[in-house]
């Protein structure tokens, strides 16, 4: 795993942004995997920033979601669709036909990430993969437990998550919310993955990522084995490294 690690948020949005955009103008038909969180939303701020000040052809690429909740209307805010498009996609002219998702809402969820899977692979593969780590050290909904083998389908929704969504959404109480998304073998099968963390919090579990043993108690831990992982830290994040 090769690290960066950035003296301010800044400067770690600007390069995270930076890294993106190099995978988007170094293949005109990659194939790029966005994750949302409280990192990533500056991150694709930033990549909308600096693409409109030099903007490329961007016609063929694909993009699509790493992960997904689960039980809620596609155009809630909270939802990965809605949240990519507003964020990113929305600000620099990509349509639904440049981008892979996942349902809310289903009546075959296993159905339906494998039509997910086979259609990343019709357009190419996964070529690239921004991540950002959950503070127990999660990948997308592949919370502590979950098999390194595991493909794309249904997941858990961690704590602190599902309690914000049942409060913006008054979900009752008796509705069930969970995660939908890929796999971790889905995620090692990338080509590229660029794995981002900022702030004290992360520090702990970014500890465990890159020097720990690699353990599914720890699902980001895999990224130890993958060919080719590049860690973008700020100071905080990498101050227990």
């Amino acid at each position: 795993m090769k690290t960066r690690i950035l003296e301010n948020r800044t400067a770690f949005n600007r390069a995270c942004a930076e890294m993106v955009l190099g995978q988007m103008r170094a293949k005109k038909d990659a194939v790029i995997g966005l994750s949302t969180g409280r990192t990533t939303g500056d991150i694709h701020r930033e990549i909308a920033r600096l693409y409109k000040t030099a903007p490329f052809d961007i016609s063929g690429l694909t993009f699509f979601e790493v992960d997904e909740v689960v039980n809620v209307p596609l155009t809630y805010s909270g939802a990965c669709y809605t949240m990519i498009h507003y964020e990113l996609l929305d600000s620099i002219g990509v349509g639904d036909s440049q981008f892979v998702h996942f349902p809310t809402k289903s009546d075959d969820f296993a159905r339906d990430c494998a039509a997910v899977e086979s259609e990343l692979a019709r357009r190419g593969g996964i070529d690239f993969i921004e991540l950002g780590l959950g503070e127990n050290g999660h990948l997308a909904f592949n919370q502590p437990g979950s098999d390194f083998k595991g493909k794309a389908g249904l997941g858990e929704m961690y704590p602190e998550l599902e309690e914000r969504i049942r409060r913006e959404t008054a979900a009752p109480a008796g509705l069930w919310l969970g995660g939908v998304g890929l796999g971790i073998a889905d995620i090692m099968g990338a080509r590229k993955i660029m794995l981002a963390a900022c702030g004290l919090t992360k520090a702990p579990v970014v500890e465990k990522v890159l020097r720990g043993p690699v353990t599914e108690d720890v699902p980001g831990s895999i990224l130890q084995r993958h060919p080719d992982c590049e860690v973008i830290l700020d100071r905080e994040a990498a101050s227990r490294l």
